[in-house]
């Protein structure tokens, strides 16, 4: 029963994996759509997103049985929740991803920035890309230098987050309310999609060494 035992935790552990993997491609295509105007891109990272949302369900399903028929304890049940919340969060950065992709596609064929933050979009964009790959790995490898590294990622994609408001309450923007209201939430959806990925990177830590600091973002 114990050599059963591990290997659905394993199995939950790979399911997160599998679920990080796509929300790394998901916002990929998001970020690709949303910068470049491809409406295709933008439908495929929107059904990306159904596929999260279907494992995630799933990966629910297994840690609830789990839990009533191992009844795992001490660190096997921290296992076991994590990866609950860990799920919960994996499936919010895809809706988040989605809601840029979602943006993409309502303003097709015209972009949706004015020119002069599409700069601060791009740059956000792909470091968002590049803090789920490293979540991906983190999450396979549990190594906890990328824990650390997605915290400095994510505290860059917070000052362009913060210089795109600084923007649109500028007395120099010219954007048209509905460029202020796109900036704002694009803007937000990717600090959010980062603050999500910080969450989780706090989650494998804390089941790798023990330590939990209270007094850390995210």
């Amino acid at each position: 029963m114990r050599d059963v035992f591990q290997q659905e935790l394993a199995e939950v552990q790979q399911r997160l994996v599998d679920i990080a993997r796509l929300v790394a491609i998901s916002m990929d295509k998001a970020t690709r759509a949303f910068n470049e105007s491809d409406v295709s891109l933008a439908e495929e990272a929107i059904t990306e997103d159904e596929k999260i949302d279907e494992l995630t369900v799933e990966l629910d399903e297994l840690a609830i049985t789990i839990l009533a028929r191992q009844q795992p304890v001490a660190r096997d049940l921290r296992i076991v929740v994590s990866a609950l919340r860990i799920s919960a969060s994996l499936e919010r950065m895809g809706d988040l991803a989605t809601h840029i992709a979602q943006l993409a596609r309502y303003r097709f064929p015209d972009k949706v920035i004015p020119k002069g933050l599409r700069g601060t979009f791009a740059e956000m964009g792909a470091l968002d890309v590049v803090i789920a790959n490293m979540l991906t790995e983190l999450l396979t490898n549990q190594d906890m230098h990328l824990a650390e590294r997605i915290r400095n990622e994510d505290d860059r994609v917070d000052a362009l987050h913060l210089s795109v408001f600084d923007a649109v309450l500028g007395e120099t923007w010219k954007g048209l309310a509905a460029d202020t209201v796109d900036a704002t939430l694009a803007s937000r959806y990717h600090e959010r999609f980062a603050d999500h990925a910080v969450s989780i990177a706090k989650k494998v830590q804390y089941l790798g060494t023990g330590a939990w600091h209270q007094d850390d973002s995210a």
